[in-house]
């Protein structure tokens, strides 16, 4: 059956607070610890963090959590993604260099990468990178890639069905929206499977249901999408 993928953005954005850890704990305490160092860049250790897992294992949020905690703490951060095909030369004014999906660099963007660590390093600025692949795995050049894998490492894992349902009751609970066993199903078997996609479907649904005043079943949500 095929799945349906949205692309609407999560409302709130990701943050730490509304990352499901589940088996990933250890890698969110890490990152809780890292943005609490307030204040200076130096207050925070310049070792870096890489993040890996398979799509929709909660890398992509963990680092864009982290660029916007910085950014509420009125500090500025290198950000380089797949999508910023031209990344600008490191500015000594970033607090933390951020590189997400470095599995997918070009031989551009994994020159201005290293760039950038090399510079991190010689300023005492911290990297966090997320990438697919352990370090060790990763297709780029030897340089980059070792080091990336010379810091702190957490590999992540999908939430399992079960622990997706049961964040997703609890979260429906949370709004007073109750989600009946056959729209759970139709929710994970129609749409993506990774926990955002489907926290962000919830917050669809709920609103669209307060628009229209009708319950959340299977036809309510064809109804929806068929308004999109």
């Amino acid at each position: 059956m095929q799945q349906i993928a949205l692309d609407i953005g999560l409302s709130a954005g990701p943050t730490v607070t509304n990352f499901f850890a589940g088996p990933n704990e250890a890698a969110l305490k890490h990152l809780e610890l890292w943005i609490g160092a307030k204040g200076s860049a130096h207050n925070r250790s310049p070792v870096p963090t890489y993040f890996w897992g398979p799509e929709g294992s909660g890398k992509s949020h963990l680092l864009k959590a982290a660029r916007e905690a910085l950014r509420e703490q009125g500090a500025r951060v290198g950000w380089m993604d797949a999508t910023v095909l031209e990344p600008v030369e490191f500015d000594e004014g970033w607090a933390a260099v951020l590189m997400d999906d470095v599995h997918l660099y070009t031989a551009e963007q994994q020159h201005m990468a290293f760039n950038w660590f090399v510079n991190a390093q010689t300023h005492q600025r911290p990297v966090l990178a997320a990438g697919e692949l352990a370090p060790v795995e990763l297709k780029l050049r030897d340089d980059l890639r070792t080091r990336l894998g010379w810091g702190h490492i957490f590999g992540l894992q999908l939430l399992s069905e079960p622990e997706r349902r049961s964040v997703l009751r609890q979260a429906a609970d949370a709004r007073g929206v109750f989600l009946s066993d056959e729209v759970m199903d139709f929710m994970l078997n129609r749409f993506s499977r990774d926990l955002g996609s489907l926290m962000e479907l919830l917050e669809l649904m709920d609103g669209y249901a307060l628009q229209t005043q009708r319950a959340i079943t299977i036809p309510m949500i064809k109804a929806m999408l068929d308004n999109q």
